[in-house]
């Protein structure tokens, strides 16, 4: 498998998105803030890099920035002093870090440009930073564009949200993905199962890639879900459960729960109260999914297995 490499331009089910945004470039009618609430495994963090390089070119095509002004150089290096890419500070992107933006953005350009800022997983902005934001975007200043890429917007606040211009994406099918894997990265194989599991179809591209040393992140979640078919058969766990950790927990768990999910689709005829506890167990896993990252210490074996009996008592094998 080649290295996993992704290119905005090459990625279809940003193409509205896109042309969207470079129709108010042409026209001149950008608004001082947009958010791109889009998933960064779906291409969310490349679009938002696209728009800031465009947006600061001297000289911007029907395609985005010319790649060969001064702003793009810069950019494309790195350095362009009036871009500011702001990241989170652990799991939060803290006030101060939004302070020091907001002060950067009411200097004047020192490209004599569009300054542009970058708010990478802007749903992390902690509610004091959110606050310092505010303003900013109420009273950008000239030649301003601030951009929040959010991986999931709805946990934006309000009054966030509500002074951004959203740009318009529909999350593509599985077809069309599959379709990308097999022109871009030669997969003959429907690989679309763990979509879900790994996050939107760059992650998916990723998972494919083996450095030769170890088995691939998607060779690794195909035996989890071979040994979770023969776990939840014969009540024992099996496999590469018997050494699950911290590492691999997540994605053991969201396995599991397109496995459950598998259960209720093919078994049509299951009576209402068994699809019901089905449905209530493949539920708690996904709880359990995002619990994990505040629980300080976790049995994962004994985790696992738990979920193996209850399957068994509720169907009685």
């Amino acid at each position: 498998m080649v290295s996993y490499r992704a290119d905005v331009m090459t990625l279809p089910w940003l193409d509205a998105p896109r042309q969207a945004f470079l129709a108010q470039l042409q026209a001149g009618q950008l608004p001082h803030a947009l958010l791109v609430g889009i998933d960064s495994a779906y291409g969310g963090q490349l679009l938002s890099e696209f728009m800031a390089r465009s947006a600061m070119c001297q000289q911007p095509t029907l395609k985005g920035g010319c790649g060969k002004c001064k702003a793009c150089l810069l950019f494309d290096a790195g350095n362009h002093p009036d871009c500011y890419q702001i990241h989170a500070d652990g799991h939060q992107i803290k006030v101060d870090q939004i302070r020091e933006l907001c002060t950067r953005l009411t200097a004047t350009a020192q490209q004599s440009g569009q300054r542009v800022a970058i708010i990478y997983h802007s749903e992390r902005l902690n509610t004091a930073a959110a606050n310092a934001l505010l303003k900013t975007l109420e009273e950008p200043g000239c030649d301003t564009l601030l951009i929040l890429q959010s991986d999931t917007p709805a946990r934006l606040m309000a009054t966030i949200t509500s002074r951004c211009q959203r740009l318009p994406f529909v999350a593509p099918p599985q077809r069309l993905i599959s379709t990308w894997l097999s022109q871009h990265y030669h997969v003959q194989e429907d690989v679309t199962w763990c979509l879900s599991v790994v996050g939107g179809p760059l992650m998916l591209a990723e998972s494919l890639h083996s450095d030769g040393t170890q088995p691939s992140r998607y060779q690794s979640l195909l035996q989890l879900r071979k040994d979770w078919a023969q776990s939840l058969s014969t009540g024992h766990l099996s496999g590469s459960l018997l050494t699950v950790g911290e590492q691999q927990i997540i994605d053991v768990l969201k396995v599991l729960f397109l496995m459950f999910r598998q259960v209720l689709l093919k078994n049509t005829q299951l009576d209402a109260y068994m699809r019901a506890q089905i449905g209530e167990l493949a539920a708690n896993v996904m709880g359990m999914c995002h619990s994990l990252s505040t629980m300080p210490t976790v049995n994962y074996l004994g985790l696992c297995q738990s979920y193996v009996l209850k399957y068994r008592l509720i169907t009685k094998k």
